[in-house]
């Protein structure tokens, strides 16, 4: 055993024999550790957990194949008994070389009794493929002295704590691991299990702005930084419904970008000649990759996926047919993804200053109040969740697409689905600014009140997703796989 965790590694052994006691009078904030846990890494993953104590956590998990680490040999004996299908190691996690990777690396409350941080980090990162997420929590400072007399009243256990990380610090420590952050959280409010209370204060009550700040947990979520790939073909999705007077422009101007690019042009529902431009913009340009799919489903969203499901390359684009955001700017989104700095890049027309009569007063005051408030439940920034440019790499849409059923509500546009997907994955999230310009033909498909009352609903309902009552709103899938 290494000299630095002689000491720890003797008060884990003892702590084992009176973990039941302790567990039970601490249940409500252990079972939501586990919840939070559960919502953001799904079964059937490759998972590693450091500091996994005898296990609980990471076998709640349910994964495919999991891997604990923990520098109590008693603690190691109990997991092995507790749970036989996973496998435990004795090992700082600063010591482990493994040589395999994991979808997700878990330390949970174990950075306030790690020796040197900034070695245990480089050792994760070691574990990483670019697809990794790493999932930190760790106790707030502002709860040090409430914790202290709790254990000196006998409610909480005495822990010798060593560390007490602010979340500046962890960014910085995974930074110098060459890992980034994607996202951070403030998390429960309330360490008691108290039916429906407990729900809407670590649920909700813990995202307002000035309570969030007394929350008793920090959350990081972590990926190794990106590095460029080698150029990828680009699918432009073109969703169009009575935009023929655009069909020539879009045809002409999209840019070749990266290893190929087609472009796909979706069409259903037109009373114009949208589908006849089309066809006649195919036969005229042999030089270019283009195609017409014919929706047989109703609403953006819909073409949109329609338009996915046949596209042929890596990365995936969404360009609106009424080219208000102009198809020069498509080479900024196809740099952001390719260089790995964002997962899911999303256009924002919020920045520079717009046409004359491209957006009215009140869509402007929509698109800004959605912009807050998708942020407060993303628990990432974005400055325009309804900007229709958006762009990912095709594996991410394939893991996101395959949970877009646990919001439990259609999203016709299409938008939200995108970004919400992102949030549940913990996927990157980049704004790229847009110049939008005015329509010059036809009218807008959007009704601006009756959608904007949905996007309400959408908007609460991944709130009560990812936040409320994740566990209960997502089916666990044991073929959901990365």
């Amino acid at each position: 055993m290494l000299d630095p965790y002689r000491d720890l590694a003797a008060y884990f052994d003892d702590f084992v024999v009176d973990e039941d006691r302790w567990r039970a009078r601490t249940r409500g904030y252990h079972g939501a550790v586990e919840r939070i846990y559960r919502a953001m890494v799904p079964p059937g993953h490759r998972v590693l957990e450091i500091g996994c104590g005898r296990g609980d956590l990471l076998a709640a998990l349910e994964p495919s194949y999991g891997v604990g680490v923990d520098i109590s040999p008693k603690m190691i004996e109990a997991a092995r008994a507790r749970h036989p299908g996973v496998e435990f190691e004795l090992a700082s996690g600063e010591s482990l070389h493994r040589n395999e990777t994991f979808d997700f690396v878990v330390l949970s409350d174990v950075v306030p009794y790690v020796n040197d941080l900034q070695a245990l980090f480089t050792a994760v990162a070691a574990h990483c493929t670019p697809r990794t997420r790493i999932i930190v929590n760790t106790y707030s400072n502002a709860w040090r002295p409430v914790l202290s007399l709790l254990a000196a009243l006998g409610l909480r256990a005495r822990r010798p704590i060593r560390n007490w990380v602010a979340p500046r610090d962890l960014a910085n420590l995974f930074e110098l691991a060459g890992l980034e952050v994607v996202g951070q959280r403030s998390e429960i409010l309330l360490p008691l299990d108290v039916p429906l209370v407990s729900q809407v204060v670590n649920g909700l009550l813990v995202r307002v702005p000035g309570l969030r700040q007394l929350a008793l947990t920090s959350w990081l979520v972590g990926r190794p930084a990106p590095r460029r790939r080698e150029e990828l073909g680009v699918s432009v999705i073109v969703p169009c419904r009575n935009e023929s007077g655009h069909i020539d422009d879009i045809a002409r101007r999209i840019p070749q970008m990266g290893r190929a690019t087609e472009i796909v042009f979706v069409e259903g529902g037109s009373t114009d000649a949208t589908r006849e431009r089309i066809e006649q913009e195919i036969a005229a340009r042999p030089d270019r990759d283009m195609r017409l799919v014919v929706q047989t489903g109703k609403g953006k969203a819909n073409a949109v996926r329609e338009g996915f499901a046949v596209a042929k390359h890596e990365i995936l684009m969404i360009l609106d047919g009424d080219l208000t955001v102009a198809p020069e700017d498509l080479p900024r989104f196809y740099d952001a993804v390719a260089s790995g700095r964002g997962e899911v890049v999303n256009g924002t027309r919020l920045v520079y200053g717009m046409e004359p009569g491209a957006m009215r007063f009140l869509n402007m005051l929509g698109n800004k109040f959605f912009a807050w408030l998708m942020s407060v439940v993303l628990g990432q920034y974005v400055k325009d969740t309804l900007c229709g440019t958006k762009v990912l790499h095709r594996d991410d849409y394939a893991r996101l697409e395959a949970r877009r059923h646990e919001f439990r509500e259609e999203d016709p546009y299409g938008d939200f689905d995108l970004l919400l997907g992102a949030s549940l994955l913990g996927l990157k999230i980049v704004n790229v600014p847009v110049r939008y310009g005015a329509r010059r033909y036809g009218d807008t498909n959007i009704q601006r009140f009756s959608g904007g009352a949905l996007l309400f609903r959408l908007a609460l309902a991944g709130l009560r997703r990812l936040w409320i009552d994740p566990v209960a709103e997502a089916p666990r899938k044991p073929s959901d796989r990365p």
